[in-house]
């Protein structure tokens, strides 16, 4: 069982003893800390949500009662993904917001995403209060004659994606005309629903939409990250019914994977670079991604007279770094993007509108697309760590020894190798360091991190 406390939610297993995983007990505590923060103005609307989750109905039942018994007007999404809850938060101009989602996580977990009441994720210092009081048990729960109430909406689907068909740098015209076929894996979550509603309003025939698992029961059919090695039922549809691309969202669909039209992978890390190439040729201006997210947003955002600007791993620092910089695209490197004139939060549904617009106005299958791209190599490891290390005086002894490359210490450490880079990166939840490397070529990728491993594995 487990039960992980972040600034930016809550997240823990289902089943077993408060405290220990994501009890009811927890749901309300940590609930009502964040409606008693949200509704802190006087504003009293809070949105929420959720994926399909097997225990998605009894976290979203707990969440809207305790939000009632704090007094908020409650508008129940039911289930829904990530970024429509957050556009329904901004578009609502509620308080505040509750994504119950897990997000990749296998089934046995669910969590909790608090939002502001711009529909963004909560800042590090809110959620430090929030998670402060809910400790302290310093909440106060309204009257019975002051009590919430709860509104369900069901027209939230449309209102995103029309929004979406309307931006402006949608083609729809041009994507209804290549009649693109489509294979979709749903993953047995909101994606099912989403993801084709969102295809069929751009114009894709419906037949021309093949849809895998997309019976909406929680039951992943497979592990739910959309990885490589988890999506070879995707592929070999995509083959076997001749289809131009392929579509893996994760089950809150602010994922986007793709697959190209023989089967191989886009790569996750290249989703962001496909549609900042096609947001960038229509909008001038500077690109955000993570520290651990390839280069080849930074040879793309160059191409285009752009800047490029790295920041922390994490939504909410990526979203920071954007407004500071005033980015017009940006994300992260596990097919994440941010279209910042739309709203702050990743959204895997805008990045196919995108992209599907970018290939149809390219005259190019995903394959060729995806070739016109700088091909890099990136090499994810990690190495596990006693309890009691001290990752201070590990830290400090590689950027003594690197001393002469140049580093970026904003989030772990990063270290250059000419055209090569490493990110170490420890964990915020478990006794480990991430270790992820880029190069031009796999082997060489693969050794730069081999390198480091054993540098650390010195250091202790």
């Amino acid at each position: 069982m487990a039960l992980i406390k972040s600034i930016s939610g809550i997240r823990g297993t289902i089943g077993g003893k408060p405290g220990d995983s994501l009890s009811p007990m927890d749901v309300v505590k940590y609930t009502a800390a964040f409606g008693q923060w949200a509704m802190g103005n006087g504003n009293k609307k809070i949105i929420i949500g959720r994926d399909g989750r097997i225990s998605g109905p009894m976290i979203s039942g707990l969440v809207a009662q305790t939000l009632v018994a704090m007094g908020a007007e409650v508008i129940d999404l039911g289930l829904s993904t990530t970024p429509t809850v957050e556009f329904e938060v901004a578009a609502e101009q509620a308080a505040g917001g509750i994504i119950i989602t897990a997000s990749h996580n296998p089934k046995e977990w669910n969590a909790l995403k608090l939002l502001n009441e711009k529909g963004e994720f909560i800042s590090a210092e809110v959620g430090a209060q929030i998670l402060n009081s809910a400790e302290l048990g310093d909440i106060h729960f309204s009257t019975v004659d002051k009590a919430g109430s709860i509104t369900t909406k069901q027209q939230h689907a449309d209102r995103h994606i029309d929004a979406i068909v309307d931006h402006a740098l949608v083609n729809k015209n041009a994507i209804e005309q290549h009649k693109l076929k489509i294979v979709v894996d749903a993953i047995n979550s909101s994606g099912a629903i989403f993801v084709p509603l969102l295809l069929k309003k751009l114009g894709i025939p419906e037949q021309n939409i093949i849809m895998l698992n997309a019976e909406v029961n929680g039951k992943f059919a497979h592990n739910p990250e959309p990885l490589p090695q988890h999506l070879n039922q995707l592929s070999a549809a995509v083959v076997s019914n001749k289809a131009d691309l392929g579509i893996s969202v994760d089950p809150d669909v602010d994922r986007l994977v793709l697959v190209c039209e023989d089967g191989s992978m886009f790569g996750e890390e290249y989703t962001l670079v496909a549609v900042a190439d096609y947001v960038l040729s229509k909008t001038k201006g500077d690109t955000v991604s993570n520290l651990s997210s390839t280069k080849a947003l930074k040879d793309i955002t160059e191409k285009h007279g752009g800047k490029y600007h790295a920041a922390a791993v994490g939504e909410v620092n990526v979203v920071l770094k954007m407004k500071e910089v005033g980015a017009v695209i940006g994300g992260e490197g596990n097919g994440g993007i941010i279209v910042p004139d739309f709203h702050y939060g990743r959204d895997a549904l805008i990045g196919i509108a995108l992209f599907l617009t970018h290939l149809s106005q390219s005259g190019k299958t995903v394959k060729q697309l995806r070739s016109s791209y700088p091909d890099y190599f990136i090499s994810k490891n990690k190495i596990e760590l006693d309890d009691n290390t001290d990752l201070n005086i590990v830290f400090e002894r590689l950027k003594d020894k690197y001393k002469s490359n140049p580093l970026n210490t904003i989030d772990g450490l990063r270290i250059e190798f000419d055209n090569d880079w490493v990110h170490l990166r420890p964990s915020n939840t478990e006794p480990i360091i991430r270790i992820i490397a880029e190069s031009n070529f796999e082997i060489t990728a693969n050794n730069i991190a081999s390198k480091l491993i054993r540098d650390i594995q010195e250091s202790l």
